[in-house]
């Protein structure tokens, strides 16, 4: 009789831990959330300061030594007064990155040392439940392939902006014909993965305005996760559908899959 009195207390614990974590947890529409998860055909992650813990084109462009005048741009793209693929090309002609210094640079930040933690085993357990991983992200697809290699996220799953060099290797511009070169470009790449793939739930998931369009335009993604355990954007945790801080949330929420 004792040991199942303990396993009725245990169970009842458990039950009593998982409902205070749910009180816990932030966002509009979190069971929703947690259930597109589960379901989810596909899972879209923005890059930047949410599968890596930088901020691509901040850190080639110190590694470039112009830092700051290239931060100065970001904040007036961020602040609305710049279209964004006017603010892009200024960005990348104060930087004008060669293939060389790209490689360098690169070579000096391996990709394994910028991974947020709990990414990797995130990732892993969602292709396990066989749900297709894909990288959007208005950074650069040089810089996210050694990301995605090291998530073992094949080449072709990645949506991003492509730097242009001529034969010699020097700078000379980016691919006006990616989507996400543009305003609303990564919304547009996720409603169009969803119709041409015929997912019928997907999850977007990401720190920043940009990513939670995704789920604000027809036929976009069905949620929007947050994740603020890099940045925390006000607007990203008021309007998320679940707004989370730690990868090991989504993990939890994916147990019983």
């Amino acid at each position: 009789g004792k040991q199942k009195k303990n396993t009725v207390s245990q169970s009842a614990l458990a039950q009593l831990d998982q409902e205070s974590h749910d009180e816990m947890a932030t966002g509009t529409r979190v069971e929703h959330a947690q259930a597109a998860l589960q379901k989810a055909d596909a899972v879209c992650f923005d890059v930047d300061s949410t599968v890596i813990t930088k901020e691509g084109i901040d850190e080639l462009a110190a590694f470039l030594g112009v830092g700051d005048r290239v931060a100065a741009l970001t904040a007036s793209a961020m602040g609305g007064s710049v279209p964004f693929h006017e603010a892009l090309a200024a960005r990348l002609d104060v930087m004008r990155p060669s293939r060389k210094q790209l490689d360098a640079m690169l070579a000096a930040h391996p990709p394994a040392d910028l991974l947020t933690p709990g990414i990797a085993a995130l990732i892993a357990r969602l292709v396990a439940l066989n749900k297709r991983v894909y990288l959007v992200s208005g950074g650069f697809r040089q810089m996210i392939e050694p990301v995605a290699a090291e998530l073992a996220i094949p080449p072709t799953d990645i949506y991003a902006n492509s730097l242009l060099f001529d034969d010699a290797g020097d700078f000379t511009g980016h691919d006006p014909a990616e989507p996400t070169s543009r305003a609303g470009g990564k919304a547009k790449v996720v409603a169009d993965l969803k119709a041409s793939r015929g997912y019928s739930t997907v999850v977007m998931i990401g720190d920043g305005a940009t990513d939670m369009e995704a789920r604000d335009v027809p036929g976009g993604a069905d949620a929007f996760i947050g994740f603020g355990g890099i940045q925390v954007r006000d607007k990203v945790k008021a309007g998320a559908d679940w707004f989370v801080t730690s990868f090991d949330e989504l993990m939890k929420a994916l147990a019983g899959c």
